[in-house]
């Protein structure tokens, strides 16, 4: 059994299990025995396609392509990597573990190469990276965030854009729609009230009245409004509890 071999998997293994481990820390869909095993695994078929055929030419005139096997790890990986990203509410998660998994993948191979300062160099400047990228990003750029708001006036949508002009949030987009839920009927000053009727969307009638009884009603409408925010991250969090406070008579349909 060659030593130096077992030494290629193991330093594979240990620095694997190190970015599995911080992403183990961070509860990822991808832990500590995925990234061991990704990079135990590249280690021993880079090992594999470098030495296991040193026994297979038998004539000078054949060459052994000794990558054939190692290539196939780095288009492998991805199968892996897929099943880590989840596409959810318009959002993609599990790139970054996704992409762990491939870098993890080529220290493996690093390591089974036996190139032990290269694996180990660059498992710290991705531990370096994750970490730093983890406590760097909640504090620069800005986040959007899309809200689905209804109340059943303009009056309390149009304090919730006040509230939020007022808070420094960006809107980056807008609509807003209606739609008539109902009607009424409205007391005159003689106290006479006139027929009440149900309010049908696209209708000119109202439950076969005409239109003049259509005009004695009030009409009910619900309106929705969708916004796009965009906020700063590091205010994200006191930005999202303030609006939420200032929503009186509206409500919340969706908050993504």
């Amino acid at each position: 059994m060659n030593t130096t071999f077992l030494l290629h998997i193991a330093v594979a293994a240990f620095l694997g299990g190190a970015i599995g481990m911080e992403r183990g820390y961070r509860a990822k869909e991808a832990g500590f025995r995925t990234h061991f095993l990704v990079a135990l695994g590249a280690a021993l078929f880079m090992i594999l396609s470098a030495h296991g055929f040193d026994g297979a030419l038998t004539t000078e005139g054949h060459r052994l392509d000794v990558s054939r096997i190692a290539a196939q790890v780095v288009s492998g990986i991805g199968f892996i990597g897929a099943g880590t990203i989840i596409f959810q509410r318009q959002m993609v998660h599990g790139l970054t573990t996704a992409a762990g998994l491939w870098v993890t993948a080529a220290i493996g191979m690093a390591a089974g190469a036996g190139m032990y300062g290269l694996a180990t160099f660059t498992t710290l400047l991705v531990l370096i990276g994750l970490e730093a990228l983890n406590w760097l990003l909640p504090h620069i750029g800005h986040r959007n965030i899309d809200v689905t708001l209804c109340a059943n006036d303009r009056a309390s949508l149009q304090a919730v854009l006040q509230h939020l002009k007022d808070d420094g949030v960006a809107i980056a987009n807008f609509s807003l729609s209606e739609k008539a839920l109902g009607t009424q009927p409205v007391v005159s000053p003689d106290g006479s009230v006139s027929p009440s009727a149900i309010a049908l969307d696209g209708d000119s009638t109202f439950g076969g009245e005409s239109v003049e009884t259509k005009a004695a009603n009030r009409v009910f409408r619900r309106y929705t409004m969708k916004l796009e925010l965009k906020t700063s991250r590091s205010k994200y969090g006191e930005q999202i509890l303030h609006f939420m406070t200032g929503l009186d008579g509206v409500e919340i349909e969706s908050i993504e």
